[in-house]
């Protein structure tokens, strides 16, 4: 039978995902902020014995397109051809909603109007008549509450037994006072002060200061949790690892397998593995399940409103701060999502400078390095907590600063204005934290991380194991940069670690420590007085501890990020000047702090 099409779209925010999601299954994230699906998903469904096929398009208040997501999602519409378009409209704002709906019947009569959370709306005392606003508009409207499961037998059977109008509808000249006019004779407001109580909120979590102390505060509960909670599973796994060793190298030993394979797979790439899901695994475990909260709460358009002004000072864009803030889950995901800014220049600032924020992947190394040379290995969780918010807040503040420097050369040009949708305070979905945090980014992540420990293991071993006049490679490698990384207060090993952890920022460290172990088994690295022994030995000062970190924060961008900028620029210009920028931010920061230290 052939697959009919159908296509999802609607304003920012009104759970057109978690519709798609309860079709097809596919468990696209949901979060509470505007702009978040800023590419078209698309998957299959079936009801009673029709298949269909549904793309779900960004979120857009209008066809008259400003941004990307707008444009991909007004082109898609006008040039596509489908059978059925679903416009998806909050019940708590209707008007608004239905400017873009009364757009998209101008261009097809084949639509359904899916009122979605209404359950939200009936809590704030808005009352919708349904059979009367069908009427008005002359297509099918299904009161819906996506989250709790209501109303998606009623769209099916909508959607089943549609049938195409015989013409399209009258020709409207003023859509937004056609929206005015339908929603007055449709919606009752009870209460005329529904959302008192979120403006009160509001008035402090998007005040000039208290604002920015609560982001604060935010940020610094999240990293007080997550480095509080993850040492102990950490160091369980470390062990576990430790402990599975020798049972893993007399299995292998039974294998016909050459002796040098296995010393590749049990000191190449189980080193590596193991180090990289001990280190990585607790602290995303604790941390995206937080961070989703905010994003359910709908806290992050919050962040953007404070930031607006510090991001125009710099002549740049608040959305540049939601795309900030993802970049600290993953920068590849922070670049893809500058599609929600309008101004193509603007646009290529967030994208150079989203690289400036530490990703998650780079949080573990931050965090054991504070511990050691900084706050102390006996100092309480809450102070490594606040030490690594000062390095996010350093690390902002050098992308505003950045942004400010590019705004006033090689990307000229006017700031635009900036429009973003504040969305009600909705209470965190256990079970989308959950899909979210696990499936969608720890998965993802961690997958990626193993995939590039894996050739990474492989090389160094080889580095360690190849020789010239018996002296092993990679001490060659080491000594030829050893002058580089002395300049600039680091070492050889350092710097080798860093290019050869352009795959992933996860790997850094293990890398170090494999070149600074050599033979030496890595497991037994299961708490951070070892480590520390290890560095100190191996030279590092609290001036190693410091350039680290800020080569950490300011180098060029993994190889998935890259990647990624190549895409979304469609420019080698841009991509080879979002990995030099950082770069000579980090090597300069490393020469101004080593002639302090020097001075001082």
């Amino acid at each position: 039978m052939n697959s009919k099409t159908i296509i999802l779209a609607g304003n920012p925010n009104v759970g057109k995902s978690s519709i798609f999601n309860n079709l097809t299954n596919k468990h696209q994230h949901t979060g509470n902020w505007t702009g978040k699906t800023v590419e078209i998903a698309e998957g299959d469904f079936k009801c009673n014995n029709q298949n269909y096929h549904i793309y779900d398009l960004p979120g857009t208040y209008s066809l008259n397109f400003h941004s990307e997501e707008e444009r991909v999602a007004a082109d898609f519409i006008k040039t596509t051809y489908h059978d059925v378009t679903i416009v998806v409209c909050d019940a708590t704002c209707l008007e608004r909603n239905l400017y873009l709906a009364l757009q998209i019947m101008q261009l097809t009569p084949k639509v359904i109007v899916c009122i979605n959370l209404i359950d939200e709306a009936q809590k704030k005392q808005i009352f919708i008549n349904f059979s009367k606003l069908s009427k008005m508009l002359q297509v099918p409207v299904i009161p819906m509450s996506a989250r709790k499961n209501y109303g998606f037998n009623e769209l099916k059977e909508a959607i089943n037994n549609y049938q195409k109008p015989e013409k399209t509808f009258e020709k409207i000249t003023d859509i937004a006072q056609k929206a005015k006019e339908i929603t007055e004779s449709t919606v009752i407001y009870q209460n005329q002060n529904y959302d008192a109580k979120e403006r009160k909120i509001d008035r402090i979590l998007t005040h000039k200061f208290w604002g920015l102390l609560t982001m604060f505060a935010l940020f610094l509960l999240i990293f007080w949790l997550t480095i509080s909670a993850a040492n102990y599973p950490s160091s369980l796994l470390f062990k576990m690892f430790n402990n599975l060793t020798p049972y893993l190298t007399k299995f292998l030993n039974i294998l016909p397998l050459p002796d040098f394979l296995v010393d590749l797979m049990i000191n190449g790439i189980y080193k590596v593995l193991s180090w990289v899901v001990s280190v990585m695994l607790p602290p995303m475990a604790i941390f995206f399940p937080l961070f989703t909260i905010l994003e359910d709460l709908g806290y992050l358009p919050r962040i953007a409103f404070c930031l607006d002004k510090c991001f125009k000072k710099c002549r740049s864009c608040g959305k540049q701060a939601l795309t900030m803030c993802m970049g600290f889950g993953c920068n590849a995901v922070g670049v893809t999502t500058t599609r929600i800014i309008d101004s193509k220049r603007e646009r290529l600032i967030a994208i150079l400078t989203n690289s400036f924020v530490p990703c998650n992947g780079r949080f573990p190394t931050l965090i054991s390095l504070l511990s050691i040379f900084i706050i102390g290995l006996n100092a309480s969780s809450l102070l490594s907590a606040l030490g690594l918010t000062v390095i996010i807040v350093f690390a902002i503040l050098i992308t505003l600063l950045i942004s400010y420097i590019l705004s006033k050369t090689i990307l000229k040009g006017e700031k635009s204005a900036f429009t973003i949708e504040l969305p009600p305070y909705r209470s965190p979905n256990l079970k989308n934290i959950l899909t979210h945090s696990f499936r969608d980014r720890i998965y993802k992540i961690l997958k990626r991380a193993i995939s590039c420990s894996i050739p990474a293991g492989i090389i160094i071993w080889l580095l360690l194991n190849i020789s010239l006049d018996n002296i092993p490679v990679i001490n060659y490698l080491v000594n030829l940069l050893n002058p580089l990384g002395n300049l600039i207060g680091l070492d050889g090993a350092i710097i080798l670690a860093f290019i050869l952890g352009l795959p992933a920022n996860e790997i850094i460290m293990p890398i170090i420590l494999m070149i600074y172990l050599a033979s030496s088994n890595l497991i037994e690295v299961n708490e951070l007085s070892a480590l520390k022994d290890i560095l100190i030995n191996n030279g590092w000062t609290i001036l190693t501890c410091i350039n680290f970190i800020i080569l950490s924060l300011f180098h060029y961008p993994c190889a998935t990020t890259i990647l990624t900028i190549k895409k979304e620029t469609n420019s080698t210009k841009w991509t080879l000047i979002s990995i030099i920028i950082p770069l000579i931010i980090g090597i300069s920061l490393c020469l101004l702090i080593k002639l302090l230290f020097n001075i001082f």
